[in-house]
Order: structure tokens, then C-alpha cells, then sequence
């Protein structure tokens, strides 16, 4: 196989980079490499790549590419033809769309319908993409499931994402590609983004500044843990998708179809109050935290809980890293890399 891994400077794509690199994996990365946040540790990330490349089994060639850009997007498609895409670059954070929506037409939309486009005329056998949590909006029949409905998003970033789902599945009727969205749920870790709660709350508390915590603390979120997400992605990739004999027009499910489309969700399917995530951050320091306590913010999402059993039947796997262990591997990377 030879697969193309959008976004591979990011925290997610990275990780995938890495183990399908690890397994002997011809890897072709796609990373415009903006500044929504620290280039640097992107750039370093990279770095990392490449010279996991020169002594792994597999090989890794980068592309500097915009997904917006249709010619490069389909240059790099014809020169090195993939087998399987898995579609990480998008511009993400649920805040950053109330200010700059416009980013997310440009990479969500636009770059999206570029992907789409490519595995169409050159043959991919299996697009893998990532969806989000937040399509769930204000859902509160717990825990969200696949074969709910999700057509009130609270936020512009949960409604580009819809719109991926929903473009995935016209290019799989229409066309007859296999298509795999996965729903993230609150993804951690090391090298993670630094406009992420774990990274700020680290950084502030080390720093002997205040944490500002939304909804008073009232959140709960289903936190999953990168390795386990990156488990799950290529797990799926590996297994493309099929039209569903059982699918029914009559009484359509959202998570499959008569076309070789599917939804799954992946996280952790053990909500966990943010209050104790905080406290395992201040175990992992060693330091207590400072707390600023504030209402909640406009498009948040008040408590996600992922059910993973579409998953578990698909490709027999299910998160299950524990919180306590996740952060307390965020914060080793975090001293080592800043040399705290």
C-alpha cells in the first residue's frame, strides 16, 4: 500500500504518520503547515518524521502543500498514486470558528471536496477522514451514538464537519468509493496543540498562573488518549468500507447506507468530570492549580460520551487508556521537550 496522511505535521496525523511508518508503511504526507498554532512544533514533529523514516522499514516523502490549492493536491496524487487516504488536515478548534469562519470554508470545505475529488480519479481504495464530537451539538441522550441524528450543530466547526459526512457520502453513492468518518472525542497527549486545555492548564500552572475553567467545572468529557486514537484510525483504514445489505430508505441510518459508507465514533466511552482531569494534571505537577471559574462559553458543548460498540463490531477495538495514565505521559513529554 502506499497512503497519504493529510495533515501529518498535526498531533494526530503525526502519530498515524509514525506507526504506519513503524509497520513498513510507504507514507505520503500532506501539511500546509500554517500558524494557527506554533510552527515550530510542527516543524519539529516533522523533523521527527523524517528521521524515523531513514532508519523504519517504511518510507515517508512530504508535500508543503495547501489542500485548497486542486492542482498541487492533484500533482501529488498523480506522481505517487495512493492506495488509501486518511484525510487528517483540517483547520479545527470550536472558539477559533466564531472568529474566523472563513478558514473553515477553506480547509474543511474546499480542501475536503480537493480530497474527495483526487481518491475519485485516481483510484483510492479507501478514504478515512476525521469528523468530530462536536457535530453532537447540545445532544443529551447519552451516549451519542452513530445512528442519531446530528443536524443541529451549535458551532460553524461542527457544521463543516457535518458537510464532510455528508459530501463523503455523495462521492460514495455517486462514485462508488469507500468512505470512513471517524468522529474524534476529545483527543490528548503529547506533542498535542497547544490551544488545547491540557497544554494550556499545564503551562499555567507550572508557571504559578491561574487556569481559567469553563461552566464553573460542571463539564464532563469522554477524553481519549492519542495512541488510542491512532489505533482506531488505522484499524479502519485497514478495513474499507461496505455497502450495508440491511440498510433500509425507508428508515435511513445516519451511521451506514446502501453505498460503501460509514460513521464511527472513537473515544474513550468513559465520560470523566473536568474537574478530575484537573486533578490528575496538579498529581502528574505535583502542584496545585489556581482556578479562575467562568460560564460556560458560547458554542461549548456541555458533556460528550462516545458509545464505540459500531467500532468494536467493525474492527474489534475499543479506547480504554486511563486518564491518570494519559496526562501523566503529557506531562513527562511537556518537561522534556520545554527542559522543565
Amino acid at each position: 500500500m502506499s497512503i497519504c496522511v493529510t495533515g501529518c505535521a498535526g498531533f494526530i496525523g503525526f502519530f498515524v504518520t509514525k506507526q504506519l511508518l513503524a509497520r513498513g508503511e510507504t507514507v505520503v504526507g500532506i501539511d500546509v503547515v500554517n500558524d494557527y498554532y506554533d510552527v515550530s512544533l510542527k516543524e519539529k514533529r516533522l523533523k521527527v518524521l523524517h528521521e524515523l523514516a531513514e532508519s523504519s522499514p517504511g518510507a515517508f516523502e512530504f508535500f508543503r502543500i495547501n489542500l485548497a490549492d486542486k492542482d498541487a493536491v492533484n500533482a501529488c496524487f498523480n506522481e505517487h498514486r495512493p492506495t488509501h487516504v486518511i484525510n487528517l488536515a483540517a483547520q479545527a478548534g470550536v472558539r477559533y470558528s466564531l472568529e474566523n469562519p472563513h478558514a473553515y470554508i477553506e480547509s474543511n470545505i474546499t480542501g475536503f471536496t480537493n480530497i474527495l475529488e483526487a481518491c475519485r480519479y485516481f483510484d483510492v481504495q479507501h478514504l478515512t477522514y476525521a469528523s468530530t464530537s462536536s457535530v453532537y451539538g447540545n445532544h443529551t441522550k447519552m451516549p451519542f451514538t452513530e445512528h442519531e441524528s446530528v443536524d443541529h450543530p451549535i458551532q460553524f466547526y461542527a457544521a463543516t464537519k457535518k458537510a464532510n459526512e455528508l459530501m463523503a457520502h455523495s462521492y460514495s453513492h455517486l462514485f462508488k468509493l469507500p468512505t470512513s468518518g471517524l468522529r474524534f472525542f476529545t483527543v490528548y497527549g503529547p506533542w498535542g496543540r497547544p490551544d488545547m486545555a491540557l497544554f494550556l492548564f499545564t503551562k499555567n500552572i507550572l508557571a504559578g498562573e491561574p487556569i481559567n475553567v469553563f461552566n464553573h467545572g460542571k463539564h464532563t468529557r469522554d477524553f481519549t488518549y492519542v495512541d488510542d486514537i491512532v489505533e482506531g484510525v488505522i484499524r479502519v483504514s485497514d478495513s474499507p468500507a461496505q455497502p450495508n445489505p440491511d440498510w433500509d430508505p425507508s428508515a435511513p441510518d445516519p451511521q451506514s447506507s446502501s453505498a460503501p459508507y460509514r460513521i464511527f465514533n472513537i473515544g474513550n466511552n468513559a465520560p470523566v468530570k473536568l474537574m478530575t482531569y484537573v486533578k490528575a494534571i496538579e498529581d502528574a505537577l505535583g502542584k496545585k492549580a489556581e482556578i479562575n471559574y467562568l460560564p460556560l462559553q458560547k458554542g461549548d458543548v456541555p458533556s460528550t460520551y462516545a458509545d464505540v460498540s459500531e467500532l468494536m463490531k467493525a474492527v474489534d477495538y475499543k479506547p480504554d487508556t486511563k486518564v491518570q495514565t494519559g496526562v501523566s505521559n503529557f506531562v513527562q513529554w511537556y518537561r522534556d521537550y520545554y527542559k522543565l
